[in-house]
């Protein structure tokens, strides 16, 4: 898997120059510009164009930029993949995925449309079908020739569909949300958690970021620029945590312990699998540190 900062990842409407604009200069870790929800059926080639012109103005540092194309049961989505096969993106975005097979279509639309090995694609969880099928969609990263690297999770979708609530603390689909994590990582692949639908609810999305972070995910995607500061604070290592992972990856270095499995670290068992854990706080914090500088 991949380390790379993936605590904030804002949606931009295809058609918005202003808001591409102003893109450049926001601390999120990624932007997806969006040519499904956000723009009409008449504005498609619009903000196609559009996209174009941002991204090959470049610009944007660090940032991972990703474009959302329409999903599989529309008639843009080849239009969309024509249309931005020659920008540098880091990644497609799948809306609406249903099974593993809509993994091989779009892989294969990709390669055969002139995509890159550099551009990914990241798929989205957002219908039962998905949710029932994910760990033979997570397979598909499995196949070489898949440029699938990541799961984006749309709750909203999930409970238009399904009738359930949404509630605070997401208790009616913890156990979905649970699942999507488990064949990600069975399978190496990034997670990041849906938007959060009140702007102002700071509180609320605090608190759903804590949750996502807890659950195992990457990051949080946002519908608003005023979301980017508590995601990144949220998933990134807080300062006690590289602290203990400092100590942990020193106290296996020491020759004494270099061919121990477990260790006692004042008073505490640490075995090696904390090690891992511990490489891998270190790795991220440092991708952040990286990232902050390109940007700065």
């Amino acid at each position: 898997m991949d380390i790379r900062p993936r605590r904030s990842l804002l949606y931009m409407p295809g058609t918005n120059a202003r808001a591409h604009e102003k893109a450049r200069t926001l601390p999120a870790d990624g932007l997806i510009f969006d040519l499904e929800d956000s723009v009409a059926p008449e504005e498609k080639q619009n903000a196609r164009d559009r996209i174009s012109e941002t991204v090959k103005g470049g610009g944007f540092g660090a940032r991972e930029i990703a474009a959302r194309i329409n999903g599989l049961e529309s008639t843009f989505w080849r239009d969309d993949l024509a249309g931005l096969a020659a920008l540098p993106l880091d990644a497609l975005v799948l809306p609406k995925v249903s099974g593993a097979k809509d993994i091989a279509i779009v892989s294969a639309a990709m390669r055969e449309t002139g995509f890159t090995a550099r551009t990914r694609l990241w798929v989205m969880i957002e219908t039962p079908r998905a949710v029932l099928d994910i760990a033979a969609i997570a397979a598909c990263a499995d196949d070489k020739t898949s440029p699938l690297s990541l799961f984006i999770l749309g709750t909203n979708d999930i409970a238009r569909e399904t009738h359930a609530r949404m509630v605070k603390g997401r208790a009616p689909m913890l156990s979905w949300i649970s699942q999507c994590v488990l064949a990600a990582r069975a399978y190496g692949l990034s997670i990041l958690d849906s938007v959060y639908n009140d702007i102002k609810d700071i509180e609320g999305f605090r608190a759903e970021c804590e949750q996502g972070r807890d659950l195992g995910m990457d990051g949080k995607t946002l519908i608003h620029p005023g979301q980017i500061a508590p995601a990144n604070e949220i998933f990134a290592p807080p300062a006690h945590e590289i602290e203990d992972a400092q100590k942990i990856v020193a106290a296996f270095e020491l020759p004494e312990n270099a061919a121990k499995g477990v260790i006692n670290l004042g008073g505490r068992m640490v075995e090696r699998l904390h090690l891992e854990m511990a490489r891998r706080i270190l790795s991220v914090a440092a991708a952040i540190s990286s990232a902050a500088s390109s940007a700065g």
